[in-house]
Parts: C-alpha cells; sequence; structure tokens
C-alpha cells in the first residue's frame, strides 16, 4: 500500500470523483435514460483522461515542485519523473481506448480533451489567459463526453459546455496565485464567471420547467463557493485563496447535479450530489489542487 500511495496522489482522488459527475452530468443533458451499462464505458474513460491529465501536471511541473511544493510524490523522490510520466501517459491512453469501445464519436471527443490536457500542462498553464481558458476546455469536454452517449444531443445541447469552461476557469485563474497569495482583481473576475454559471442555469431550469427543484441545488452550490472565495477577496493569501480553489474544485459535484435536475433527472442529481461526500473525504487525504 506505501508504494500506491503516491501513485495514488499524482491522481488526485477527490478531483477524479468530481469527473464522474460531469460524465454523469452530461448523459443527463442528453436525455439519457440509463437503462443500459455499456455507460460505464464512459466513467472508465474520464477516469483515465483525468488521471492521466492531472499525473502529467505534476510530471511537467517536476522542478517548480520542487520549490514550491517539495512534499509531493516526484520532488521527494517517492516516484521517478519518468515513471510518473509513462503512468500519465499510460491513463491517458486508457481513457481514449475505453471512450473509444463506447463509440467512434466519444473516441474522438477523448483524443481531443487528452490533447488539450498536454497542451495546458506543457504550454498554457501559466499563461494568465490561455491558461484558465484551456484547463476550462477540457473539463467542457468532459461534459460533452457524457453527451456523446447520445452524439445527436451534441447539436443541441453543445453549447452549455461553454459554461463548465467559465466555470472552470474561474478556478483556474484563482489557482495561479495559490503558492504567493494574490490580487483581488482576478477573485472579483472569478466571482462574475461563477455568476454567469449559475444564472444560466437558473434559466436553462426556467426554460425546461424545472425552476423550483434546482433552486435548492444552485442555493447550496452558491453558498459552497461563494464562502471560501469572500474569505479570500477580504485577505488574498495563499492559505486563503487554496481554500477558494478547494472548494471551486469539489463543488464542482454541485454544479453537476444542478445541471441534473435543471434538465429534468433530479434522481440522477441526486446520486451526483451523493459523491460529494465522498469527495471531500478524499480531498483530506489527498492534495485537490
Amino acid at each position: 500500500m506505501s508504494q500506491i500511495k503516491p501513485y495514488l496522489q499524482l491522481t488526485r482522488p477527490a478531483n477524479l470523483v468530481t469527473a464522474i459527475a460531469d460524465i454523469l452530468a452530461g448523459m443527463a443533458i442528453a436525455q439519457f435514460t440509463f437503462s443500459d451499462y455499456d455507460w460505464l464505458l464512459l466513467i472508465m474513460a474520464t477516469l483515465g483522461l483525468y488521471g492521466g491529465g492531472v499525473v502529467m501536471n505534476d510530471v511537467f511541473d517536476a522542478k517548480l515542485d520542487a520549490i514550491e511544493r517539495p512534499e509531493r510524490p516526484i520532488p521527494s523522490g517517492k516516484i521517478p519523473v519518468k515513471a510518473a510520466g509513462v503512468f500519465g501517459i499510460s491513463l491517458l491512453f486508457a481513457g481514449i481506448l475505453s471512450a473509444t469501445l463506447y463509440s467512434f464519436e466519444s473516441g474522438v471527443i477523448a483524443i481531443v480533451v487528452a490533447l488539450l490536457t498536454v497542451i495546458y500542462n506543457r504550454f498554457a498553464k501559466h499563461h494568465q489567459i490561455l491558461g484558465p481558458l484551456v484547463m476550462g476546455m477540457c473539463r467542457g469536454g468532459n461534459l460533452i463526453l457524457g453527451m456523446s452517449i447520445l452524439p445527436e444531443s451534441i447539436h443541441q445541447w453543445g453549447w452549455v459546455s461553454l459554461l463548465p469552461i467559465a466555470y472552470i476557469a474561474a478556478i483556474t485563474l484563482i489557482s495561479q496565485d495559490e503558492v504567493h497569495g494574490g490580487k483581488k482583481k482576478s477573485l472579483y473576475i472569478a466571482a462574475n464567471l461563477y455568476l454567469i454559471v449559475i444564472f444560466a442555469q437558473l434559466s436553462i431550469a426556467h426554460l425546461m420547467g424545472n425552476v423550483l427543484l434546482v433552486v435548492p441545488f444552485i442555493a447550496f452550490h452558491a453558498w459552497f463557493i461563494g464562502k471560501p472565495l469572500l474569505a479570500a477577496i477580504e485577505n488574498p493569501i495563499g492559505p486563503m485563496i487554496g481554500k477558494a480553489v478547494k472548494a471551486g474544485v469539489i463543488a464542482v459535484i454541485i454544479m453537476n447535479a444542478s445541471w441534473c435536475v435543471a434538465f429534468g433527472f433530479w434522481t440522477v442529481g441526486i446520486l451526483v450530489l451523493a459523491l460529494l461526500p465522498l469527495s471531500i473525504r478524499l480531498g483530506k487525504m489527498f492534495a485537490v489542487t
């Protein structure tokens, strides 16, 4: 177990749970009836894609982490950089394979998501604009991967993936100042992006006739992300910003539960929301950011 734990740390288990929530939300948006179990291939796909992406994040940041986060598996010497790289690439390929086994369309989307993760980690991460944008595209692509369960739904509802892009862009923008503290400007921009997502969900729920059902979910989401964000705005130091980032990442589950309910799948929404305690628990055991 002691040899496996560093590899688990690399995959950010708490974050992996949020990726599962993306797929379930995408399926709900596509109006999938969950009548068979082939959709589990897409769950396996997102675990590989997301896990591989965060592993490659640490591979490319090995030198920086040696200074800023020396306790992490690679800089601490628990996992060699080469071994971590092989592990990350293997997870990405496993994710693509699982998606392709479901359908050709899902495989293509998985390839795009995998390429976006590499682009983010290798080139865009430390760019103030491209970093949040590309990371958001990874999450939006993950939602579309869930929608690919019924490919025709992408033509009608694919634009909804722009909202997770905005949401994750907000988190990524905040996280750029996580180590050394930040400026309130970035935090205010993130708050506005959060509000765009919340109002868009309310509008779509109203359109679908489910606004009363979704309000409790959205209110819970707003409280979950708003409280630490306001604290960070009042005192924009590294630890406070870190808490805002962690809350934003884990709250992806609540956002996805809201999508499920907005599109009429309140039972699936409750199932997705039930992933929250698991993600919080894993977040206490393993790093989230």
